[in-house]
């Protein structure tokens, strides 16, 4: 029960920061291409109370930890005046990207410090096998005499598997998710009105119908490839 509450507390730990992150990225492009909308209100910032939603960041991952579902969910939308774009259409779809893109980005930096850590630290391999193991659930792993910095590794590696998770999640076209604002600059209008009257029920058709479907294609073979790096690096 308290291994339990521990991975508990590190992965709402790191998905936290994860929001932060995506939501400041918006913001600090959107700013960097010409819309001072939310730096002005205060949103380039790692700050998790100026970007927390409350269903999104708070509901959806608390129903998640305890349905045993992937640990997702989503930040307050960044406000975007996007007529302060010198080109609309690129600009907003920059800004849309640079969250997922900093989820990406993350994962990433995580990966490369448990590399080091494995080559550099004594005891990395042990401390990083174990992580894997327990983020991935895998019972009966002994968690006596680890490392000093087991749960350094632990972090790195649920920065990995939440952030890739998020990138996957965020990048399906479903309102209100950034995928769907992508989306949204193809579509003829007629198409866009009815796609925009599909949006309520977007969400609920993900998690009932295709969710794991979802996850299943995209998300796995991503973090099966992070694992195979940091395996062979």
């Amino acid at each position: 029960m308290n291994q339990e509450v521990v991975l508990i507390v590190f992965q709402v730990v790191v998905l936290v920061l994860a929001f932060s992150i995506h939501e400041s990225a918006h913001a600090w492009t959107a700013w960097r291409l010409g819309d001072p909308t939310a730096k002005m209100l205060g949103r380039v910032t790692l700050n998790p109370l100026k970007h927390l939603d409350p269903f999104g960041s708070v509901l959806m991952p608390l129903l998640a930890l305890v349905y045993h579902w992937p640990l997702i969910g989503w930040a307050k939308p960044t406000p975007v005046t996007a007529r302060n774009f010198k080109n609309y259409r690129r600009d907003d779809i920059l800004v849309t990207l640079a969250g997922p893109v900093s989820n990406l980005l993350s994962a990433t930096v995580a990966l490369l410090l448990l590399v080091l850590i494995k080559h550099l630290v004594p005891g990395g391999v042990l401390a990083i096998g174990t992580a894997m193991a327990l983020a991935s659930h895998i019972p009966g792993i002994a968690t006596d005499n680890l490392p000093a910095l087991f749960p350094i590794a632990l972090f790195l590696y649920f920065v990995i598997l939440i952030n890739l998770l998020l990138f996957v999640f965020n990048l399906i076209p479903i309102p209100p998710l950034d995928g769907s604002h992508v989306l949204r600059h193809f579509l003829p209008y007629r198409v866009l009105q009815v796609y925009d009257r599909f949006a309520m029920f977007g969400m609920i058709l993900l998690f009932l119908v295709g969710g794991s479907f979802i996850f299943g294609v995209f998300f796995t073979p991503l973090l099966n490839t992070f694992n195979h790096i940091l395996f062979t690096l």
